[in-house]
């Protein structure tokens, strides 16, 4: 759920944000952790969920990051690389955001305040590495570092999202040709087979019967099934919804492991981004809690108190499961070294290899098993339906 909030800076300017969270105190919490002080807060009804003519558009974050890049390599001052990217820019949403961050430069403001003033459409991670390297004087350092940290994170998601299209197409294309079987086909066998049902096996029977029954109330049917099909995609718009699911994965013992390396993966990459940028490792490891689950975020507040305690990095990761046997030996060459950021960053990759190696075997044994499946359900109904024509032939016989 979306919050509007009106909030007071340090410099005294009251500034509105508009922040997703839980509930109204997940959003104060968010605002206070940005540096606000929250003077008021308000459910803010967003139907781009619902409606998709509606959708707020998404900032192209790493695209900008890119192209600021390049202009201020070419010599050009932030103002202007900014004041460039604003004047190609053709929609008025993202045209407005660059307009805004333009406006608090000229006050005098840094690149960081002025970034942090749209919460929705810069994460907190990128504010914090611009910040940190408005301290060094190397912006491009940074922008660089985020460009190949989300083009890596990327990657990763392309593959899962690529792996589960074909498995994906091969459940619609078998769910429409089911339907239609069921909701046509079968209706008009069930007129042709009305005086030999008695005679027939008991699925055959039953699917007859669906079929008398669809010709009767079709109407009521189909009004049914797409206040279901209706309620389903609505319930998956919901953050609430989509979260008891990922809980029901988490459950789900031959995928929980995959997942718990996925998060890590996502983690460390994170966290050896913010390392490398000078973000120091306590604010880090704070910074990067909201990419984990809930159960992580525990056991990462367990750790990061052990680690504020005196304890070294690998053994609070170690003693409360966010590592595995590679991560925490890597963990203690960065510790002995001094290059904990690269070593995450290593980390990272290690774990993105391995959720690979799995999304490559998951595909090449779901696809057989979900064709099978579904040429055993067609098939099913197919001959449950030429059951009568057998009979008859038989008795022809």
């Amino acid at each position: 759920m979306f919050y509007e909030i009106r909030a007071l800076r340090d410099t005294g300017a009251i500034s509105a944000l508009s922040v997703e969270a839980l509930d109204e105190s997940d959003a104060t919490s968010k605002a206070a952790q940005l540096g606000y002080v929250v003077l008021s807060v308000r459910h803010q009804k967003r139907w781009a969920g619902v409606w998709p003519g509606r959708r707020r558009v998404r900032f192209p974050l790493v695209l900008f990051s890119q192209e600021l890049l390049a202009l201020l390599d070419a010599g050009l001052t932030l103002v202007e690389a900014i004041e460039t990217l604003a004047e190609k820019e053709h929609h008025p949403e993202i045209k407005k955001v660059l307009e805004g961050v333009i406006a608090r430069l000229r006050e005098g403001h840094p690149l960081s305040f002025a970034l942090q003033q749209y919460p929705a459409h810069f994460p907190e991670l990128y504010v914090a590495s611009v910040r940190a390297s408005e301290r060094t004087g190397g912006l491009s350092e940074s922008l660089t570092r985020f460009v190949v940290y989300q083009s890596q994170v990327d990657v990763v998601r392309r593959k899962l999202i690529s792996a589960s299209i074909y498995p994906a197409l091969l459940i619609v294309v078998g769910m429409l040709v089911s339907m239609f079987l069921l909701v046509y086909v079968v209706p008009k066998f069930s007129r042709v087979y009305e005086d030999v049902g008695a005679n027939l096996p008991f699925l055959s029977q039953m699917l007859l019967a669906w079929g008398r029954a669809v010709e009767a109330h079709g109407m009521t049917i189909l009004f049914g099934a797409t206040l279901v099909i209706g309620g389903a995609v609505y319930g998956l718009t919901r953050p609430a919804v989509r979260r008891r699911l990922v809980e029901k994965l988490w459950q789900m013992p031959s995928l929980r492991e995959h997942l718990h390396v996925y998060q890590l993966a996502r983690f460390y990459r994170t966290l050896g981004m913010l390392q490398r940028g000078g973000i120091p490792i306590l604010r880090a490891l704070d910074m990067a809690a909201g990419l984990l689950s809930p159960g992580h975020q525990e056991q990462l507040a367990r750790a990061t108190s052990d680690v504020r305690e005196g304890q070294s990095m690998s053994q609070a990761m170690d003693r409360h499961g966010l590592t595995t046997p590679v991560a925490v030996r890597m963990l203690r060459v960065g510790e002995r070294s001094g290059r904990m950021g690269e070593m995450m960053e290593r980390i990272a990759s290690f774990y993105d290899e391995e959720i690979s190696r799995w999304v490559e075997w998951f595909t090449r044994l779901i696809e057989p098993l979900l064709m099978a499946v579904i040429g055993i359900i067609i098939g099913g109904i197919v001959v449950l339906m030429y059951f009568p024509i057998f009979e008859l032939a038989g008795s022809i016989q």
